[in-house]
């Protein structure tokens, strides 16, 4: 399955009959997992049931509305309910006999009643359902194109982060060695101001190989290019690999981090590092902008 977005819409329109006529839409938005809300008509729980389990089938992830309006435009007057029309006044007829009331059903109040009025979908239920279902799977297809289209954009987005992100890694690990050069110097220089001209260098560089050894960023960086190339396979592999992307991206960014925490306060050529730090924490927050919008 492509990599896809989940952000889409699609509309399709059917014939029913003569008489009625539908427009269903679908529409779709980001979401942790797959949340289905349907708008539909009343009495068609049964037709959502089976759109629910298509839906389900064909979607991973996302926020999806499903929108049913019925067009009556074609009928002839007022759609009646006359079978529940005639319920209800043999009904008032019969009370009116048993509690020996006189007075005749007002025809006004009748077809105030629930359904008198409303008897398109009632009466075409079963066209109605098997005309929609005959069209969902358009929909889908069309809402899932939109997605895909989306996501391939997503794609080359996220394939352009990465590379910018092992550039920076790169650039780092290229200036790995001016941070040695930056501890000695500042360690050199604030011993002098502690003890004079008395300065053993063989202490100062044991000191700076202690401090250098707690402050080295090379693990940061092997696991850093490590989930790199993790993130880039799951791009090859698409399907739903959003949320483990969305977690690897995570793991990027502790990395970046830590990686900015232990060089912090280096100055001279060693700012280099916390500039390159700086734009990869960018690099992962933009690229966790789009992954969160994928299935």
């Amino acid at each position: 399955m492509p990599l896809r977005s989940m952000t889409g819409f699609a509309q399709v329109k059917g014939q029913v009959n003569a008489q009625l006529a539908f427009a269903l839409s679908l529409k779709s938005v980001n979401h942790r997992f797959l949340d289905l809300h349907f708008r539909l008509p009343s009495d068609t729980d049964a037709l959502e049931m089976k759109m629910r389990r298509m839906l389900k089938e064909k979607l991973a992830r996302g926020h999806v509305e499903v929108i049913l309006n019925l067009d009556r435009s074609g009928t002839n007057g007022v759609a009646l309910n006359r079978q529940l029309i005639a319920s209800y006044v043999e009904a008032f007829r019969a009370a009116a006999d048993e509690f020996g009331v006189e007075g005749e059903p007002d025809l006004n109040v009748v077809l105030r009643m629930p359904g008198a009025m409303d008897a398109g979908a009632e009466r075409s239920g079963d066209e109605l359902e098997t005309a929609v279902m005959a069209r969902v799977e358009e929909a889908l297809c069309r809402l899932n194109e939109m997605r895909e289209e989306e996501g391939r954009s997503i794609n080359t987005e996220l394939r352009a982060r990465m590379a910018n992100l092992e550039k920076a890694a790169a650039g780092v690990d290229a200036h790995r060695s001016t941070i040695l050069r930056s501890y000695s110097e500042r360690l050199q220089s604030r011993m002098q101001e502690l003890l004079g001209a008395q300065v053993d260098k063989e202490r100062i560089l044991q000191e700076v190989a202690v401090l250098v050894d707690r402050s080295d960023i090379q693990e940061e960086l092997v696991r850093l290019n490590a989930h790199v190339k993790h993130f880039l396979g799951l791009l090859d592999q698409s399907g739903e690999v959003g949320k483990k992307m969305d977690f690897l991206l995570q793991e990027m960014n502790r990395e970046a981090n830590t990686l900015l925490s232990k060089t912090s306060g280096l100055a001279g050529e060693a700012l280099k590092i916390t500039e390159m730090g700086l734009l990869m924490k960018s690099e992962i927050e933009k690229s966790r902008e789009q992954v969160q919008n994928l299935e």
